[in-house]
């Protein structure tokens, strides 16, 4: 793994135990690594096999365990020190994390210590290629929700375009995802489902998302749709580090290459893109 990225992920970690009362929401620690916000989060939980919000919890537990069996702080203000200015919170935190009560293991006077593992080499690989992606002007629906569920907000756009007879001004058909399943809640997540359009005006009921073009990682993925996550885990965990690149501050989108309603899932071709600096 490249310093570079090796470097940006332990340099969080380092920053996490240091300022474990502190703001440690995800776009703190993505400044703090100095990567894009759309792509910190996936970065990290393809390297370190655990999201932003699952280490930032195991740092502040490990150093609220380290804290009882060394120290003879109040409960409360090792809970304060941690991040957790509400004791019934951290207790019930730290009682899930541990298996006992922070009492019951400060009595114990033992605790086990945190080192992350890196994960690089243990997705399935890819082929990724670079190339320069043209701007594309894509028409869509707005989907809220699962990204596994955007299926049907793809039917409504397709049904669309077949009732307002668009097809002649509609080229690939795009899915472009704005949030990383890793950092945000299933129910907020953002997308669109749509296509690049060649048309004037965009479409009643339909919103334009313009796509900046430029260099671009391309990941081909054969299967069903299922599968994807794997090869986001891929290009991220495995392709990004050892590549040299820099992730740009926009967000990936998928062409699909062929069509789920007269092609066998085990057929099916999906580029991942993900734009780079």
């Amino acid at each position: 793994m490249p310093t570079s990225y090796e470097n940006r992920i332990l340099r969080v970690l380092d920053y996490i135990h240091d300022h474990p009362a502190g703001d440690l929401s995800l776009d703190a620690l993505a400044d703090v690594a100095a990567m894009s916000r759309f792509h910190w989060h996936r970065v990290f939980r393809a390297l370190t096999g655990e999201t932003c919000a699952q280490a930032v919890r195991r740092i502040r537990l490990h150093r609220a365990a380290v804290a009882l069996v060394q120290s003879d702080k109040t409960l409360a203000r090792i809970a304060s020190d941690v991040g957790y200015p509400n004791l019934n919170s951290f207790a019930r935190a730290f009682s899930e994390a541990y298996g006992s009560s922070p009492a019951a293991f400060r009595k114990a006077g033992q605790f086990l210590p945190a080192h992350p593992r890196f994960r690089t080499g243990e997705y399935p690989m890819y082929p990724v290629t670079t190339r320069t992606e043209p701007a594309r002007r894509v028409i869509g629906l707005p989907h809220k929700g699962a990204y596994a569920e955007i299926g049907k907000s793809f039917e409504a756009f397709g049904a669309l375009c077949e009732s307002r007879q668009l097809w002649p001004q509609v080229g690939p058909v795009i899915g472009i995802y704005l949030d990383s399943p890793d950092a945000v809640p299933v129910e907020e997540l953002r997308s669109y489902a749509g296509a690049e359009f060649c048309g004037d005006e965009t479409p009643e009921g339909m919103e334009a998302v313009q796509i900046p073009g430029g260099k671009t990682a391309v990941l081909t993925f054969k299967g069903p749709y299922s599968g994807l996550g794997a090869a986001y885990h891929s290009l991220f965990g495995n392709w990004l580090p050892e590549s040299g690149e820099e992730p740009a501050d926009q967000p990936c989108y998928e062409i699909y290459l062929n069509d789920p309603r007269d092609t066998a899932p085990e057929e099916l071709l999906t580029e991942i893109c993900l734009p780079l600096k």
